[in-house]
């Protein structure tokens, strides 16, 4: 009688994503994860440009077709082809070189200097925080190594969105790690696909007053990626990069989450130039006073008690239906009474509404 052999089960390989946020975790002893993501989303943010512009470096060395006559070092080569330059000691190879020396965190503050001044749509974008002393050289060398393993900026990687999956899958973990806090950059991917679908934004102006680090606008480029056949019936064609179907509107009062918004912007190509940082917020000092948004779409911060509403007294935004209306406490919700149109505001808090 034949031995029947039992084959192995087919197990699924665990996505990059994970296994990047593993390794990377246990490099990150007792840092605060507050902290700590902008020690890694920074060096991914700085890996990716770096495959991006080494490839086409490449391209631009060989001179062949397209390329013949070009010079490597030209920015504008790069800017032309939408790719980040990168000077030479920005480099990933560079650095990765220095990962064991002690003064890498030194290093790496300096290269993304050099990259914000060579790029001025980055400038003022990029952490530099791999020279404090609370920072660990050792682990932070494990760390470029770690990066380094993984190619997240070739063409092939870009056309998988392999960044867009680990920065995302990275901002959602240190979301849960950091508790109640994570709630001020990040909104579950699920709660933005589900806003973004309800709203249908295919083309126009899209606006966050509170974009955190800018997921809502990510959603809005993927709905109209998704929507391609909607164009086509519509016979408004194809000719249009679909991200250039809808311009989007932004402001965020935290600097640090404002800059991680700005980098998942860069990642994807969505221009961020209306992506605005002030330290006082929309309330208190709107950034888009003209902006006629076709779409407003948020996830702000709730039942906060402190949140300046008594400064806002004969603001022109609570004028509702014709009726000047007082700011609600704990920024509360206007109601409107069942069967009247005049809108009240409510005083109760969420916990309350939900008692």
């Amino acid at each position: 009688m034949p031995r029947i052999v039992k084959g192995k089960k087919n197990q699924t390989e665990e996505p990059l994503e994970k296994k990047l946020w593993k390794a990377a975790d246990k490099l990150r002893k007792n840092m605060d994860a507050a902290e700590y993501k902008h020690v890694v989303l920074g060096l991914i943010f700085l890996k990716y440009i770096s495959d991006a512009f080494e490839e086409l470096h490449q391209k631009l060395k060989e001179g062949k077709g397209a390329y013949e006559g070009a010079d490597p070092e030209d920015k504008n080569e790069y800017t032309a082809e939408k790719v980040f330059y990168v000077p030479p000691s920005s480099r990933w190879d560079w650095l990765q070189g220095r990962a064991k020396l002690p003064t890498i965190g030194k290093d790496v503050d300096e290269a993304m200097d050099a990259i914000e001044k060579d790029n001025p749509s980055l400038r003022g974008v990029l952490p530099k925080v791999y020279a404090q002393e609370k920072l660990d050289k050792q682990s932070l060398g494990g760390l470029i190594d770690l990066v380094g393993s993984a190619a997240i900026g070739t063409m092939e990687a870009r056309s998988k969105d392999v960044l867009g999956k680990v920065y995302e899958y990275f901002l959602g973990e240190f979301a849960l790690a950091e508790g109640k806090k994570g709630g001020q950059f990040y909104t579950p991917g699920s709660v933005v696909k589900l806003l973004v679908e309800m709203l249908e934004p295919y083309e126009g102006r899209v606006f966050d007053p509170c974009n955190g680090s800018g997921g809502m606008f990510v959603q809005s480029e993927k709905f109209v990626e998704a929507h391609r056949d909607y164009y086509k019936k519509k016979r408004n064609g194809l000719s249009l990069n679909p991200a250039d179907r809808i311009s989007i509107y932004g402001q965020e009062s935290n600097q640090t989450t404002w800059r991680l918004a700005k980098m998942n912007l860069a990642i994807r190509h969505i221009d961020s130039s209306n992506v605005k940082w002030n330290n006082e917020g929309s309330f208190l000092n709107d950034a888009h006073k003209d902006l006629k948004a076709d779409y407003i779409i948020a996830n702000p911060p709730f039942n906060d008690s402190d949140w300046s509403g008594d400064l806002l007294q004969n603001d022109a935004r609570w004028s509702v239906l014709g009726q000047k209306l007082p700011p609600p406490p704990n920024n509360g919700v206007l109601v409107r009474n069942k069967g009247d149109e005049t809108p009240e505001p409510c005083a109760r808090t969420i916990e309350e509404n939900i008692k």
